[in-house]
């Protein structure tokens, strides 16, 4: 899961990614998934969240 503040769910994503923080999971059987979350000031709550 990433986070990011007034940037996008994309680059959250991107991120997970290029800095491989799930491949320490990758031996596990199990489903992982990888969460994109943008939060706004303006709103102060979530704009958007993507899942892989």
């Amino acid at each position: 899961m990433e986070f990011k503040l007034e940037g996008t769910a994309e680059e959250a994503l991107r991120q997970i990614e290029e800095k491989g923080y799930a491949r320490p999971f990758d031996s596990d059987t199990r489903r992982v998934f990888r969460i994109g979350v943008n939060f706004s000031r303006e709103t102060r709550n979530i704009e958007r969240w993507l899942v892989e």
